[in-house]
């Protein structure tokens, strides 16, 4: 099993201790680290200025969004940074959702699989820099034909010889059909949550991808890159029931009504009647009562929290289950190297 860390995207402002946390990271053994994007601070610039700091983690965006960039502007990013941190890129990839890529973005969300195959193709024809970059379309054409174009478009490679032409792809995906979609043309999967006890689900999910043509990977060397909460404690209710607040965010107010993904992710996991509730209690404005719906359960499902002998116990479920990473967050640089000892030994 390997160690990632998220240190995610920022609230009002920088984090003060991120630097130190990647740095950390690097020092004791962890595979990857990444940072995120919602609608403030990017991932690309911060893992460039913190990444400078190390010389042997992998440095991976967990998410890039879609749609804050066309497919060949993300392409630049990451042969740039790529180059920059001496082959050391992995480039996480995501749809977010409806009111952010409609609402922040003023980008339309329909057909997400279409729009991420295609804009995949884009990313790794540049990355391939055999040929001068087109697309078919519909939803990234190149060169653009639509409304307003002047008909002089040409067809580019980049300038930039990349380091990599396989710089790995890893895909936030949470839908059954996404999964599939992203096993078939990713180098690995990125799921927000994750539990190894509903793993029979996922693998079919991702065997259905693998099984198509021209599948990029097979289950062997395709990456599951989980995010987990690992806590040593004793008192292991006590830091379940802190980790609710969260979930109830996400299960109630992250994504419409009729439309939010991560819900929908713990509906599947087994927990239908239980996610209904804490999004009818969080829409009624009752946050407090969702947050208490949260069953402790749940919470465990997708975390290890416990002793030091609970966790070790239960990290063998989570190898069986196929996950290559758990991807943790770090309230310190203590509790950085707990969970290094713990996991790595």
């Amino acid at each position: 099993m390997k160690l990632g860390l998220q240190l995610g995207y920022w609230s009002a402002q920088p984090p003060a201790d991120a630097e130190q946390k990647m740095v950390e990271a690097d020092k004791l053994g962890f595979d990857i680290a990444f940072t995120a994007e919602s609608w403030g601070s990017d991932a690309f610039t911060p893992l460039a200025w913190w990444g400078s700091r190390t010389s042997r983690i992998r440095l991976g965006t967990s998410i890039v969004q879609m749609s804050a960039r066309t497919p060949t502007a993300t392409a630049m990013a990451a042969i740039t940074l790529d180059h920059l941190c001496g082959g050391r890129l992995a480039l996480g990839l995501g749809l977010s959702g409806p009111q952010v890529v409609e609402g922040w973005y003023g980008q339309p969300f329909g057909k997400p699989l279409a729009r991420t195959r295609e804009y995949v193709d884009i990313v790794r024809q540049v990355l391939a820099r055999e040929a001068p970059v087109t697309s078919d379309g519909p939803h990234f054409p190149l060169p653009y034909r639509g409304e307003n174009a002047l008909g002089l478009g040409k067809p580019l490679k980049p300038i930039v010889h990349p380091l990599r032409a396989d710089i790995p792809i890893l895909l936030g995906s949470e839908g059954p059909k996404n999964i599939a979609l992203t096993a078939e043309i990713a180098d690995g999967w990125l799921p927000i949550y994750y539990s190894p006890r509903a793993h029979t689900m996922y693998r079919e999910w991702l065997d259905e991808g693998f099984a198509r043509p021209g599948a990029r990977r097979q289950a062997e060397d395709f990456e599951i890159l989980a995010n987990c909460s690992v806590v040593v404690t004793d008192d292991r209710d006590t830091v379940l029931d802190a980790m609710k607040p969260m979930l109830g965010f996400y299960i109630g107010g992250m994504g419409a009504k009729d439309m939010n993904f991560h819900k929908n992710v713990f509906a599947r996991m087994g927990y239908e009647k239980e996610a209904d509730q804490v999004q009818d209690l969080f829409f009624e404005g009752k946050r407090e009562e969702a947050i208490a719906a949260v069953p402790r359960q749940m919470v465990a499902d997708i975390s290890l929290v416990g002793t030091r002998e609970q966790i070790r116990d239960e990290l063998p479920m989570w190898e069986e289950a196929g996950v290559t990473t758990l991807v943790v967050g770090a309230r310190s640089l203590d509790e950085m190297r707990t969970v290094a000892e713990v996991i790595l030994g």
